[in-house]
């Protein structure tokens, strides 16, 4: 237990409730609990559906050894209640893993203690009253369940952070696995299942774009959400750790169009569109391009659809080279300077 925790639980223990209220707050707890939820879920939208039914009955238990554990702390059992409020923490802390992992916003979650805890202190404020709590004490009484809701409520909120976290870098790892696939030329059934295991919504088609890596950041914030970059080596590209590629959803038309003219001043090359599990043949050629030494100094970004035949005349430098030889072999039987004339 945390510093924070150990002093909520002496204040908690300091109040000094008597046995006859301790109990009949007790007594009342099922109805308090029923009556927290019913109102989470018509007040707090989020929770409407997911508290229904044997759900809504599972989070009526967790309110009710939530409160219990307030209780035995505040009874003066300061033993049990050390080990109670540690287990209503680690409760509270995976309800907000859980929350992150059903997409529910930490907003949410804290909408609903807030309501919760208003809730409690009514109801259980009432049944002390009622067994003679002093007004001075039903003051102190309030400002420390809300003390209690509060440091649940933070216990939730890491969770849920740390959940997120966690995801997140799961996540990364399934969209790594399925950017190196798309750039080794992986079979479109292992791409589709590496996409699904990503989270990741296939497009039509993808555009390779090789660019300096330090420019990449920018030209993410402008181009689609769903666009890929490898955080590993970038295959073809060992010997330039200076660039990246992206592989970004854009089609051909006008689409593409849009993209060159967002990739101004980048000085990136752009591959053709492709569809997406084919778009490692967009990426070669932008990496012919790239070996070809066809940029721009300017900055401004190189469509590679503009050197399509430039790509085809040094496919195979060699096979040129052994061509230029083949046709000129005739000329070595005519005198140098004849041959020197003619192969002008």
């Amino acid at each position: 237990m945390d510093r924070e925790s150990r002093t909520l639980t002496r204040q908690l223990a300091d109040l000094g409730l008597t046995p006859e209220v301790v109990l009949a707050m007790r007594a009342d707890l099922a109805r308090v609990a029923e009556q927290t939820v019913d109102v989470i879920r018509t007040e707090v939208p989020d929770y409407a559906d997911p508290f229904r039914g044997e759900m809504g009955r599972s989070i009526e238990g967790a309110v009710q050894l939530a409160l219990d554990g307030f209780l035995s702390t505040v009874s003066g059992d300061t033993t049990g209640g050390s080990t109670s409020v540690e287990r209503v923490a680690e409760a509270a802390y995976a309800l907000g893993r859980g929350e992150a992992r059903s997409g529910r916003s930490m907003d949410a979650l804290l909408s609903a203690y807030r309501v919760g805890a208003r809730v409690a202190w009514r109801d259980m404020s009432d049944a002390g009253v009622r067994a003679g709590l002093p007004a001075a004490t039903v003051a102190r009484f309030a400002e420390l369940v809300f003390a209690y809701i509060d440091e649940l409520s933070a216990s939730s909120a890491a969770g849920h952070a740390d959940e997120l976290a966690t995801s997140g870098r799961v996540r990364q790892r399934y969209l790594e696995r399925l950017t190196q696939g798309l750039l080794r030329g992986a079979a479109a059934d292992v791409l589709q299942a590496a996409a699904e295991r990503a989270d990741w919504k296939p497009p039509p088609a993808l555009t390779a774009v090789v660019l300096r890596d330090e420019r990449a950041r920018r030209v993410l914030a402008q181009v689609d959400d769903g666009t890929l970059q490898p955080a590993e080596q970038v295959p073809g590209l060992e010997d330039r750790p200076d660039l990246t590629v992206l592989l970004v959803p854009v089609g051909s038309g006008r689409a593409r169009a849009g993209l060159l003219r967002r990739l101004h001043g980048s000085g990136a090359v752009v591959g053709p569109s492709r569809p997406w599990h084919e778009v490692r043949s967009s990426h070669e050629r932008a990496l012919r391009v790239v070996a070809l030494g066809l940029t721009e100094q300017s900055g401004a970004p190189v469509d590679t659809e503009a050197h399509l035949a430039d790509l085809v005349l040094n496919a195979d430098a060699q096979a040129r080279a052994d061509l230029r030889l083949q046709v000129l072999a005739p000329l070595e039987e005519l005198r140098p300077a004849a041959a020197a004339k003619l192969k002008e």
